[in-house]
């Protein structure tokens, strides 16, 4: 790794990486020191400082309740100024290895993002990939976003945030961050965070094999870098690949795309999932997007998985929460986040079997 990198890094230039030499984050942390923030970009943000605002974030859980936890504007300012900073070096469709843990929606449920940080353990003793939808709905969207924009901070080649439909101002403004950010500091801070979320990565590509977004397909994507194109810092539009990547949802009922009842972007069929995977030598799509009871959810003979994180929705649905687990293999499972009330059930999935490696995901 570069004398810059905080942990080994996971994007590796696939001509020097084989199967014997990836190591796991936990084997090589010991062996990298933690290289101060302002080694990278300037005089930004105390590795103290985000230390502290960790720490105190994670203290947040008392028991079976979460308290709030109030930063202050400066610290919030700075998490965004070096998180967005950091999101700008990084490429628009990451490209990550495995091992990794693939979380969804989390949309503010700040005590169950603890959970999966205690269940998947904390950074960085595992990789993370999140697929966006962090505020709104929840009534801890604050916290839940800087925490993750924190450890961002902290482990930026390990732990990644990719953008949800909700990290844009005109859905977070009617959903409930732009009234959580007015009430507790004020409409400049809001504005604080959009800046920062209108400069998030918007896809990930894992070992070359697991594409990777909040929404889904697009009529417009017809090559990879039509995603490492897109221009940063950029609103979502109401249309456009852009869009589709965080608003389109696979439908089992049609073939080729769809009219969306969401009244944004489209549908997409079976025949589209296969076309597109088997165009760009891919085995996997992974998005997030779409309440699904078990926490997870196959399409089109397990080519497309749904991910949600956050377990109890809203208070109003039943739905456990997951979390994909990819090993060095490229075999996933996952881990069963139940709604708080039944909190201690939490298991794998028992879908699939056990694949050959190294280069074909499979699922256990």
């Amino acid at each position: 790794p570069s004398q810059n990198s905080i942990l080994a890094p996971l994007s590796i230039d696939r001509r020097r990486c084989d199967h014997q030499n990836r190591r796991s984050v936990t084997e090589n942390s010991s062996s990298h020191p933690v290289i101060g923030i302002r080694g990278v970009f300037g005089h930004l943000m105390e590795d103290s400082v985000v230390d502290d605002v960790i720490k105190r974030l994670l203290g947040a859980k008392q028991g079976k309740t979460t308290k709030q936890v109030q930063l202050t504007e400066d610290e919030i300012k700075h998490l965004c100024s070096t998180a967005k900073q950091i999101f700008l070096s990084q490429p628009n469709l990451l490209e990550l290895e495995a091992p990794i843990k693939i979380c969804g929606d989390t949309h503010g449920q700040f005590s169950d993002l603890l959970r999966l940080f205690e269940y998947g353990g904390y950074p960085p003793a595992a990789n993370y990939l999140f697929l966006g939808d962090y505020v709104d709905r929840g009534k801890q969207s604050v916290e839940t976003i800087c925490l993750l924009l924190a450890y961002k901070i902290k482990y930026k080649e390990n732990f990644f945030l990719l953008r949800g439909n909700h990290e844009c101002a005109s859905i977070n403004r009617i959903y409930g961050f732009y009234d959580e950010c007015k009430k507790r500091y004020s409409v400049k801070v809001w504005k604080i965070f959009t800046d920062c979320f209108n400069c998030l990565p918007v896809a990930a590509l894992i070992d070359e094999k697991i594409l990777c977004m909040h929404g889904g397909l697009s009529p417009e994507l017809k090559h990879l870098d039509e995603i490492r194109n897109i221009a940063r810092p950029v609103d979502i539009p109401d249309h456009g690949l852009l869009c589709d990547l965080l608003w389109s949802d696979p439908d089992k009922d049609i073939e080729g795309w769809g009219e969306n009842d969401r009244g944004v972007s489209y549908t997409f069929g079976v025949d589209k999932v296969e076309e597109f995977l088997q165009k760009h030598d891919l085995d996997l799509i992974c998005r997030a997007h779409q309440v699904v009871e078990d926490g997870y959810e196959f399409f089109a003979n397990r080519q497309l998985v749904t991910i949600f994180s956050a377990p109890n929705y809203c208070g109003e649905f039943d739905n456990a929460g997951a979390m994909m687990s990819v090993d060095d293999s490229l075999t996933c499972s996952f881990q069963i986040l139940k709604a708080s009330e039944k909190k201690g059930n939490f298991g794998f999935g028992k879908n699939g079997r056990r694949g050959t490696p190294p280069r074909k995901v499979s699922f256990f």
